[in-house]
């Protein structure tokens, strides 16, 4: 299949290349615009019960006065706020409700804080209806301009918290980020592709081509999400960028090194190219179709955040693999050896002393390879046990030095710390009124609620069947102790304490957090399992075995607890967070898991052909390591590359993403594939092919290729 594919691109470079560019004009034209949402609650299905409070709210209390914005003023000099500066505040906040910025309703002060550190003015906007609406991100930053004119002169400093706030700075921080993922990822590919092959028109190819094809991956998406209503984290955006650089240039890569391979073994461009794609195709479409059903398993996640982030993925995969079977290899056809100019190195096999020997010494005792490699994956792999969880989302991906974290902060100094999230419960009336008795007696009994720093005086709906209570933590929102708060005693006496004949539910970000949490942990049950017997399967048609995709598969998940531990030792241990992203295991799983597959493929692919040379065990792991070795190592180090670029964006999320799926795939490439599969493999020798033949070496026929027998082809490329 593969042969008949690279005779038919090779045939007709144009044509390829003219399909695929109607397609991406085409596709990029008509796909609607994609957007994205920072908002946790829009993932999550309807189910659990912070959305049920979320959906009550909408209906009971349309014009909730919850502040989507709070303004905090301290003193500039850190002291105690005066009589006068609380005059002064006042004098602002009216100054503020009567520039009527567009979309603000109400603008309050409240009174000073207990320790008279902080004063706050709550703001009430205009409720947004969807991801796209603007409006309160758009007063947010007519208030900032607003009140830096107001507070001039004063003994007064202020900044804008709250969601709104934070939304917008996350945006920013989010648009940012991902510019300088884009260079730097690009700048990688550029400055690696020329150190490999010497050669600026090599390196220019994948970032052209890639970028090319990102705006069709861009519509594809967009008409998807569209399609099954999707919602589209703000991050996947960041990911969708390293992704279809880096696994795209890594399938380039694959391609290229066995293009050079074969024209130096004598065969002319055209037929280099036919041979590559038939060499490499199954190999490469076996490793795209891991990561793509890994990718693809998300789909099965109860979380809006993951299905999208899956199908995202999936599509990009997708889109690099096709583009590396079929538009690179028509190009390439028609550049010739000119692809590497201005560099001769191409025409001279290289000594490749080094791989050469650490493939020797690794045939010669597998065993002992097998032994360091796995140790080193056991020994970071125990620190994996002291991971821990945190849902700190909101501020994880802001930049530290924006201006809601910066008074988030300032309000913890006379505020309880739930002060800028606050929870609601609603208790609602099954029949009829609420009474007056039961509110109370329901107050009383929430307020004394250990982690409950205030509750509000219960808010009444128009028809008085449905009260909200504003309820503060002692704890910031996004928190383990909060967490555990919501989870444990608050759910549990706002459900118990429920008057008869009413029902009670808790909302907020920190409910949301909570439910997030029950959903991952299903999630982990589901979504695992399904992805490593999908893979399996995979790497089972590959290889036509039974046995190989059980150790091939152990080797990964090992390598999955080797970077989870990494990510703990440095970011838990190290650097002294209380705790990584708690998405990041699932992300990383599938991360590491099927890129890690990839380079197993690889090697194994070039093992089994060895083998099928009529070598033994031990000899084909130390060729496959001398000619895959360079190949796995080089895009290794391009895609660790690209995902380390993340940690650029300025942001405690990305960063942690980034150092995770970097290290994983390091390990993967230089750990697993390298030097862990082939020893194994060695080890076990013919019995890692069984029930099939892929040990067996090939009888000594001739099979014509453009000309070519293989065999010779196979004792010229050893020359």
């Amino acid at each position: 299949m593969f042969s008949r594919l690279g005779r038919l691109v090779v045939a007709q470079p144009w044509a390829v290349i003219g399909v695929w560019l109607i397609a991406i004009v085409a596709v990029a034209g008509l796909a609607p615009k994609l957007t994205a949402t920072t908002d946790q609650a829009d993932f999550l299905p309807s189910h659990y019960e912070s959305i049920q409070a979320m959906e009550l709210q909408q209906r009971a209390f349309p014009n909730s006065a919850t502040p989507a914005a709070l303004i905090v003023f301290v003193r500039a000099d850190g002291g105690p706020l005066t009589d006068a500066d609380a005059a002064s505040v006042a004098a602002v906040a009216g100054a503020l409700g009567e520039r009527k910025v567009e979309d603000v309703t109400t603008v309050q002060a409240t009174p000073p804080s207990q320790n008279r550190l902080v004063q706050v003015v709550a703001v009430g906007m205009t409720k947004i209806t969807s991801p796209e609406d603007t409006r309160q991100s758009d007063a947010v930053k007519d208030l900032r301009t607003a009140l830096q004119e107001q507070v001039a002169g004063t003994d007064l400093k202020a900044g804008i918290t709250g969601s709104a706030a934070q939304g917008l700075d996350q945006q920013e921080s989010s648009q940012k980020g991902m510019a300088i993922i884009a260079i730097a990822t690009i700048v990688l590919i550029l400055v690696l592709l020329l150190v490999i092959f010497r050669s600026p028109v090599i390196a220019l190819l994948p970032i052209v081509v890639i970028f090319g094809i990102s705006s069709m991956v861009g519509g594809l998406l967009a008409i998807v999400s569209k399609a099954f209503d999707l919602k589209i984290d703000s991050s996947v955006q960041s990911l969708l960028i390293v992704v279809l650089f880096g696994v795209g240039t890594d399938y380039i890569l694959f391609l290229m090194f066995r293009y050079r391979e074969r024209l130096r073994a004598g065969e002319d461009p055209k037929t280099a190219m036919v041979s590559s794609v038939t060499r490499v195709g199954e190999a490469i479409t076996s490793a795209a179709a891991a990561v793509i059903i890994a990718f693809g398993a998300l789909t099965l996640s109860t979380l809006g955040m993951f299905r999208s982030m899956g199908l995202a993925l999936a599509i990009a995969v997708a889109v690099a693999l096709l583009a590396g079977l079929t538009l690179i290899p028509a190009i390439v056809s028609l550049l010739g050896t000119k692809v590497f100019w201005p560099s001769k190195a191409w025409q001279h096999e290289p000594t490749g002393a080094r791989f050469d020997a650490i493939g020797s010494s690794l045939g010669r005792r597998p065993g002992l390879y097998a032994v360091a490699s796995g140790g080193v994956l056991i020994l970071l792999g125990v620190f994996a046990f002291g991971f821990n969880p945190t849902f700190d989302l909101s501020s994880g991906s802001t930049s530290s030095a924006s201006e809601s974290t910066i008074y988030g902060e300032e309000l913890l100094k006379g505020m309880p710390a739930g002060s800028t999230q606050p929870s609601q419960v609603y208790l609602s009336a099954d029949q009829g009124a609420l009474g007056a008795d039961q509110l109370g007696a329901y107050r009383t009994a929430l307020a004394a609620v250990p982690g409950v720093g205030q509750v509000g005086e219960p808010v009444l709906s128009a028809d008085k069947a449905v009260a909200e209570y504003q309820v503060t933590l002692t704890d910031a929102p996004e928190s383990d102790a909060a967490a555990d708060t919501m989870k444990g005693p608050l759910r549990t006496t706002a459900h118990d304490a429920a008057p008869a004949g009413t029902t009670a539910v808790v909302g907020g970000m920190t409910s949301i957090f909570v439910d997030f949490q029950a959903a991952m942990n299903r999630d982990y049950r589901v979504v695992f399992p399904v992805a490593a017997v999908l893979i399996m399967i995979v790497l089972g048609l590959l290889l036509r075995s039974l046995v190989a995709p059980w150790y091939l598969m152990a080797s990964v998940f090992l390598g999955f607890a080797a970077t989870l531990g990494a990510a703990v030792l440095v970011f838990q241990h190290l650097q002294g967070d209380s705790g990584l992203i708690f998405t990041l295991p699932i992300i990383m799983y599938l991360f590491v898991v099927a890129l890690g597959t990839d380079y197993n493929i690889l090697m194994v692919a070039r093992l089994r052909e060895e083998a099928r040379e009529g070598h033994d065990p031990h000899r084909a792991a130390a060729l496959a390591f001398k000619h895959a070795g360079p190949t796995v190592a080089a895009a290794g180090v391009i895609l660790a590359g690209t995902f380390a670029s993340m940690m650029l964006a300025g942001n405690n999320v990305l960063s942690q993403m980034g150092f995770a799926i970097s290290v994983g795939i390091a390990i993967a490439a230089f750990v697993m594939a390298m030097f862990f599969t082939p020893a194994v493999t060695a080890l076990i020798g013919r019995a890692a092919w069984w029930p099939g033949h892929g040990g067996d070496a090939r009888p000594n026929t001739t099979t014509v290729t453009l000309g070519k027998s293989a065999d010779a082809d196979r004792d010229a490329a050893h020359r």
